[in-house]
C-alpha cells in the first residue's frame, strides 16, 4: 500500500521540483535581461519529467569538465533534462537573447502550473486524511 502512495506522490514531487527549477531558470533570464551576450535558457518540461520518471537513481550534476562525475551522472543537465537555449525572437546588438515578453509569459504560465500541482497534492492528502479519520 505504501509503495502505491509513494509512487503516486513521487510523480507530483518530481513535477513540483522541475517546475521550481524551471522557475529559477526563467527568473535568471529576467535578471540578466541587460547582460551583454547572455543567452536565455530553459528546459523542455515534458522531456525532463519523462526523464525524471524513468531514471529513479540519484545523479549528481557536473557543471565543469574538471568536476568528478558520479556513476551515471550527466554533464550539463539540470532537473532531469538538458538545458536548452531559447532562440532570439528579435536580435539585439549586445548578443542578449532574453525577450522580456516571452520570459514574463513563461514565468506566469509556470507559476500557474506549479500552484496547480501543489493544490492537487494538498487535495490528495486531505482525501487520505479524511479516509483515515473516517
Amino acid at each position: 500500500m505504501i509503495d502505491k502512495l509513494d509512487g503516486t506522490f513521487r510523480f507530483y514531487q518530481d513535477a513540483a521540483n522541475l517546475r521550481a527549477h524551471r522557475q529559477q531558470l526563467i527568473a535568471s533570464n529576467i535578471a540578466n535581461a541587460d547582460t551583454p551576450n547572455f543567452k536565455a535558457r530553459d528546459i523542455n518540461f515534458k522531456d525532463a519529467l519523462e526523464n525524471a520518471n524513468s531514471n529513479r537513481s540519484v545523479k549528481l550534476l557536473t557543471s565543469a569538465p574538471n568536476h568528478i562525475a558520479s556513476p551515471g551522472s550527466v554533464s550539463g543537465t539540470a532537473g532531469g533534462g538538458p538545458l536548452m537555449y531559447r532562440s532570439a525572437v528579435q536580435g539585439s546588438v549586445d548578443g542578449n537573447t532574453v525577450d522580456m515578453d516571452v520570459e514574463r509569459n513563461q514565468f506566469a504560465d509556470n507559476s500557474i502550473h506549479y500552484e496547480a500541482n501543489l493544490t492537487f497534492i494538498s487535495d490528495q492528502i486531505k482525501i487520505m486524511r479524511a479516509a483515515i479519520q473516517g
